[in-house]
């Protein structure tokens, strides 16, 4: 192991010792605010630690049962002894490669919420449709990961497709599981609406952008932006066209235009729509900053351009293609039912391998 890997990783088991002493005193739960702040920071230091802990302990091993092997006469005992080393060495070996891992550089966004929108492309009603569909991908996707989505805006069609949607997915750990999937979404299918049977190509787009705190530095000018209420329009019950709770916000330096309309109330939806308005602004911000480090860009996967086209879903042949990471899999009706993970555990073992020969290259 490196000696500078060596060294943060004691640097790190050293914090946790005076966390676990600086939380053990009486006025520490006092003080709430830094209380929770120590109780984050140790559970962020739990996997490294843990992991690094247990290398010592197979490093340890190593040398136990070379030490007995040098003075031990006994064959059964050697060859018993010949195959701790050897688990202890393999174990050291995947250690390493983990520990290489858990000291990357952290997403400070990947425990946060996110705001996701989509919109149809390319194809017409058959892109709405799809819109739709992907939508409803993502919803059963945080269902099944125990978040909430919540609607915050959309504009549907007639025959159940929609022309675009924005929901929040509140979670732990919501980004660093759907920050991949911004990018061009291209379906290859026979529409329904096709009497010919020809397969067609349509697309939407999807962006996903982390929930900005409340203490992030995105200030919002009252004189940069207008406020304009109009009545809603779509589902949303009896008040539909009745009360003018809808709300547009319309941010002048950037051209961002946000609207939120399906809370019941005008406030409700003008909290909602500055939410959304201050993530487009912090996800600009992000955007900016990756243009600016070209290199880290280029060792990231699907951080960059929301033009990029990232995945296809061929229904015809029932599979699904990741193009950044050229993953194929063939179950289409599970993959559209939610079941993501495969492809999202792909996309991070690539991004984290990039990262890594990123790393090992800066150091040499």
């Amino acid at each position: 192991m490196l000696d500078s890997m060596y060294d943060k990783l004691n640097a790190l088991v050293l914090r946790r010792e005076d966390i676990t002493r600086e939380l053990s005193e009486p006025g520490t739960a006092a003080d709430q605010k830094r209380f929770a702040a120590l109780m984050k920071e140790q559970n962020d230091l739990v996997p490294v630690t843990e992991a690094f802990d247990e290398y010592r302990k197979q490093q340890r091993n190593i040398s136990d049962s070379l030490e007995m092997m040098e003075g031990e006469s006994d064959p059964e005992m050697k060859e018993m002894l010949h195959e701790e080393l050897a688990a202890s060495k393999k174990a050291v070996t995947e250690l390493e490669e983990k520990l290489k891992v858990l000291l990357l550089p952290k997403d400070p966004n990947d425990a946060g919420n996110v705001i996701v929108e989509i919109r149809a492309g390319a194809g017409g009603d058959e892109a709405a449709l799809f819109a739709a569909e992907i939508a409803r991908m993502y919803m059963h996707y945080a269902e099944s990961k125990g978040w909430s989505a919540e609607v915050e805006d959309e504009e549907e069609i007639g025959i159940g497709g929609i022309k675009y949607m924005t929901f929040t997915v509140t979670g732990q750990g919501a980004w660093s599981r759907l920050k991949y999937e911004s990018g061009v979404h291209r379906v290859q299918r026979v529409p329904v609406t096709e009497t010919a049977g020809r397969i067609h190509t349509s697309t939407c787009t999807v962006a996903v952008m982390p929930e900005a705190e409340a203490d992030c530095d995105i200030v919002i000018d009252p004189k940069d932006i207008r406020i304009d209420t109009y009545r809603s329009s779509g589902a949303g019950g009896q008040h539909i066209n009745k009360t003018s709770s809808a709300i547009r916000i319309t941010h002048f330096p950037t051209g961002i235009v946000v609207t939120c309309q399906n809370e019941r109330s005008q406030f409700q939806n003008k909290d909602k729509a500055f939410e959304v308005l201050k993530a487009k602004l912090y996800d600009l911000e992000q955007q900016k900053k990756h243009d600016a480090e070209t290199d880290l860009r280029r060792s990231q996967i699907g951080t960059g351009d929301r033009s990029e086209k990232i995945r296809t879903y061929n229904f015809p042949q029932g599979r699904i293609t990741d193009h950044r990471i050229k993953l194929t899999v063939y179950n289409i009706g599970d993959v559209m039912n939610g079941h993501l993970d495969e492809i999202i555990d792909a996309l991070t073992s690539a991004d984290q391998a990039a990262k890594l020969l990123r790393l090992n290259e800066e150091q040499g």
